[in-house]
């Protein structure tokens, strides 16, 4: 196992996590910031008023993009998995 092929798995894994994290923090953070705006300009100051609409966006989020984040975290996994004989020898 050569530095090159463990910095190149290591930019895999973090390009992957960066796209599964990134599905659910930019909607949420549209949603916060929407709210904050919201919350601006009616001077309404409620914590909640922002933690049940990011909860509801992320949960929506999950629902319609889980299937997609788990075949994208099951196929690195195969594919790390299945370059072990490779990388061994």
């Amino acid at each position: 196992m050569t530095p090159d092929s463990v910095l190149d798995i290591g930019q895999r894994a973090l390009e992957v996590t960066a796209a599964l994290c990134a599905v659910t923090l930019i909607p949420a953070l549209m949603v916060g910031l929407l709210v904050a705006m919201f919350q601006a300009a009616t001077q309404i100051n409620e914590m909640t008023l922002t933690f049940i609409p990011k909860l509801m966006i992320v949960a929506l989020v999950l629902v319609v993009a889980g299937p997609w984040m788990l075949r994208v975290i099951m196929n690195f996994t195969l594919n790390l998995f299945e370059s072990i004989p490779g990388l061994i020898g």
